[in-house]
């Protein structure tokens, strides 16, 4: 007879998110069962400054905020029997692992702790590039390792889920990752929790994707929501998070927290899995999911089903993440207010470039930029006023010393435009070390995924024995496959986001450029180096690609009237 569903809880999507989520749900199992609870504490900003300051110091470099949620949690995981897999080791798991394990002593819990290995991939990286076994093409930019003009430092792959279902299965309580993708926390516990075999696609498409509905923790239950305006009366002061229901046959259910705020909607859903997906065919180390034909239907209040999703699969590669670092970036800031701001702009890039001309360069990147619009006729003086960025990255630190940046950009203080004004604290205006990013594939048989148990057995997990190759570039669509323009009447023009949901972050660019997933009434689109290199070294505003979206709803475009009809979004 099958088990009932398994529970995952998704309690943190990243080292800031809050540190009461875990104390929270474990508190609160009694009333509202989880099996395991799963989080992501690692992202390319965290990974990248912790590869650095372990390969400068040999510091602490696993990431400390899991330990700060896990500590008051502690004592209800173990006597509710919850088991915990999460990505927080960073480049320090065995560490972790071990600091977990004297906490829990200390707090007389018999808890074992265990830790996945595999995951620091730079040796093999190396060892292929000096055999020529691999051009390690960038899959965001086509560029070819060797010709990257930075040194790596760190390498990082992201492995799959089943060294945690071997954990769990040897009787572990906690797992800690350093770093499996972000779905393989709940493809692990899945796995182990109704003993599936790696035949079993299906069920693991459905898991993969459930995983990335639930580890991004409040987003699917309406954290970065364009539906947010609705969740005013639902306390959006505290928007619960996830649980995943997962029966034996893969079907999947989304539901959140007893209690909290928010909501789980198919709106929710549909924005989540479009901010995390690059294509229709998504990739993890376990299985492939298709995602053509992938829908959501809301079966009640706050539960909401997973369809059609098909299955093939795994690459017989794994995305790694190759860490190098950077040189240094600085900032100033000016303050322009009132009438004729982009002549003050200009003014002041001219005044500055002049200053800094000496120095230039040693610049690898200047930016002049405005960012925001004066209000016509303001009501009052801060909606009159806009920031202006000077932002210069270089590779050493005394390229960027004051002499050379900052005083350059603020001399100009008493020939400046009227009203000149710079920001007085000028702390960004000094020199900070910045880290490249570099992701590539890796064949997954080039890396040794271990788990490590408590009672010092470690466990080689194999990689997939069957495996497929898929073309490089994604299935794109230039234009729609059912255009319905004609007939939709008479038009007016105003924001699209009137109408339109989006969603967008922190995804590197690839060849796919657009596709339609019409079960769900959506279309993806991939911005090419929107990002400026990645988030940890992008001189953009927008570092982290949530704001895309938010900027194209809010151009204007021709709205249907019959639409517009039936209410403002």
């Amino acid at each position: 007879m099958a088990k009932r569903p398994i529970r995952i809880a998704g309690c943190s999507g990243a080292a800031t998110d809050r540190r009461d989520a875990m104390r929270a749900l474990a508190a609160n199992c009694a009333q509202d069962h989880i099996d395991v609870m799963i989080g992501d504490w690692m992202s390319e900003i965290n990974m990248t400054s912790r590869a650095a300051l372990k390969t400068d110091n040999g510091g602490e470099a696993f990431e400390p905020t899991f330990v700060e949620a896990l500590e008051p949690a502690l004592v209800d995981i173990a006597r509710h029997g919850i088991k915990v897999a999460v990505n927080a080791g960073a480049s320090d798991t065995e560490l972790l692992a071990q600091v977990v394990t004297k906490m829990a002593k200390e707090k007389g819990l018999n808890l074992n702790v265990a830790w996945v290995s595999g995951d620091e991939v730079l040796p093999a990286v190396k060892k292929a590039q000096e055999g020529k076994n691999s051009k390690f093409e960038n899959i965001c930019t086509g560029e070819l390792l060797d010709a990257w003009k930075f040194t790596p430092i760190y390498a990082q792959a992201y492995l799959g889920g089943m060294g945690i279902a071997a954990a769990f299965a040897k009787g572990a309580d906690i797992v800690v990752c350093g770093r499996v993708s972000d779905a393989s926390p709940v493809i692990g516990a899945a796995y182990w929790y109704h003993n599936w075999k790696r035949s079993d696609l299906d069920q693991l498409a459905n898991t993969f994707v459930a995983g990335h509905l639930i580890e991004c923790s409040n987003y699917v239950c309406g954290g970065n929501y364009t539906g947010f305006k609705t969740l005013e009366k639902k306390d959006w002061d505290d928007i619960g998070y996830p649980i995943a229901e997962i029966s034996s046959d893969g079907q999947v259910v989304i539901t959140k927290n007893t209690g909290s705020g928010g909501e789980v909607s198919v709106g929710t859903c549909s924005s989540q899995l479009l901010y995390e997906i690059q294509g229709p065919w998504y990739y993890n180390s376990d299985v492939t999911a298709v995602l053509d034909g992938i829908w959501f239907e809301q079966l009640s209040t706050d539960r909401v089903a997973l369809r059609g999703v098909k299955s093939d699969l795994p690459p017989p590669t794994t995305k790694i993440g190759i860490t190098a670092k950077g040189g240094y970036q600085a900032e100033v800031h000016w303050f322009l207010c009132g009438l004729d701001i982009e002549a003050k702009a200009r003014m002041m890039e001219a005044q500055a470039r002049k200053l800094l001309g000496p120095h230039a360069h040693r610049f690898t990147k200047l930016t002049f930029t405005t960012m925001g619009t004066a209000a016509e006729d303001p009501t009052n003086q801060n909606s009159a006023t806009v920031d202006f960025r000077i932002f210069a990255q270089a590779p050493r630190a005394e390229d960027l010393a004051p002499g050379r940046f900052v005083r350059p950009c603020i001399d100009p203080v008493m020939q400046g435009y009227p009203g000149a004004t710079p920001q007085l604290d000028l702390r960004l205006g000094l020199p900070k070390p910045i880290y490249e990013y570099y992701v590539t594939l890796l064949p997954q048989a080039d890396v040794q995924h271990a788990v490590h148990l408590s009672s010092g057995e470690m466990i080689e997990v194999p990689p997939p024995e069957n495996t497929k190759t898929y073309p490089a570039q994604q299935p794109s669509q230039p234009t729609t496959s059912s255009p319905c323009a004609q007939h939709w009447g008479r038009t007016v023009r105003g924001p699209l986001g009137w109408l339109v949901h989006g969603r967008s972050g922190d995804k590197g660019s690839n060849c796919n450029d657009r596709f339609e997933l019409p079960n769900m009434f959506a279309v993806h689109f991939l911005l090419h180096d929107h990002l400026d290199r990645g988030v940890s070294c992008s001189s953009s505003y927008d570092i982290l690609g949530k704001q895309a979206a938010e900027y194209l709803r809010a151009r204007h475009v021709d709205l249907p009237v019959k639409f517009l009809n039936r209410g403002k979004l």
